[in-house]
């Protein structure tokens, strides 16, 4: 949900995590094995391996899983290795869509993601027609009470690399170049502040306000994209109303 609060998206995820864990514990590994591919096996010295064993055991993914997932990724194991993959589109509305997959046969995922955007209204596009109008961010969040002051945090971030910190009620979301997530990771854990997240995504350049109507139908084709194994993260330019925001997170 674009534009929001990164907390809402947060705990509407989370609400859905035990609907569908199987589906779930497959995109953790997916994550997995492509991190131990790139970077090697080891999470000391691996960041990106070290962040999705992180993630897959926050959704309390088995050890012997992603022990299996970094064994495929390092090649110990036999297993079609899955490659990153984008897909860009447009749902109701003209909302502006990046769908980020992970996938071991772009066969099957590119007619299953064309499939859903019909479905639901919207086209999937060329590559290019929606990338340049959203720019590639660090996005860390932070609980409250796990971090110091506001003009503490935002000194140490700044000095680390970041270059922007947002405050609401029940946490920071600190916003760095896409080259300084590492650094601004590193910054924070040297001074003990633990995140509830901190990944790269996809940030719009300029936010689509859409009435209800709009918003649930765009938050059906989310779901849908998002039910889909192979697909990772969603990302858009718009703005839902309050209205659909708490009853989603109710």
């Amino acid at each position: 949900m674009a534009g929001h609060s990164k907390w809402a998206n947060i705990k509407h995820r989370k609400a859905a995590v035990d609907k569908k864990r199987g589906k779930i514990w497959s995109k953790k590994a997916h994550a997995i094995i492509v991190a131990a591919r790139l970077g090697g096996g080891d999470p000391n010295a691996n960041n990106r391996l070290a962040d999705a064993i992180t993630d897959a055991k926050s959704v309390n993914m088995p050890a012997n899983n992603i022990e299996r997932a970094i064994k495929r990724g390092t090649g110990e194991l036999a297993g079609a290795d899955p490659e990153e993959l984008f897909y860009e589109g447009y749902g109701t509305g003209g909302v502006a869509m990046i769908v980020e997959a992970l996938t071991d046969n772009r066969k099957r995922t590119a007619p299953d993601i064309k499939h859903i955007f019909d479905k639901h209204g919207g086209n999937l596009g060329s590559t290019g027609s929606v990338m340049h109008s959203f720019d590639r961010k660090g996005i860390v969040v932070v609980e409250k009470t796990n971090a110091p002051s506001e003009e503490e945090l935002f000194e140490l971030v700044v000095e680390a690399g970041g270059e922007d910190l947002q405050s609401d009620e029940e946490g920071f979301t600190i916003t760095t170049p896409a080259t300084e997530l590492e650094p601004v990771k590193k910054a924070l854990k040297a001074k003990g502040i633990e995140w509830i997240s901190a990944e790269l995504e996809f940030i719009p350049q300029t936010i689509i306000e859409v009435d209800e109507e709009t918003g649930r139908k765009i938050q059906k084709l989310i779901d849908s994209l998002e039910d889909n194994i192979d697909v990772q993260n969603v990302y858009t330019n718009h703005e839902p109303p309050e209205s659909l925001i708490a009853e989603m997170n109710s």
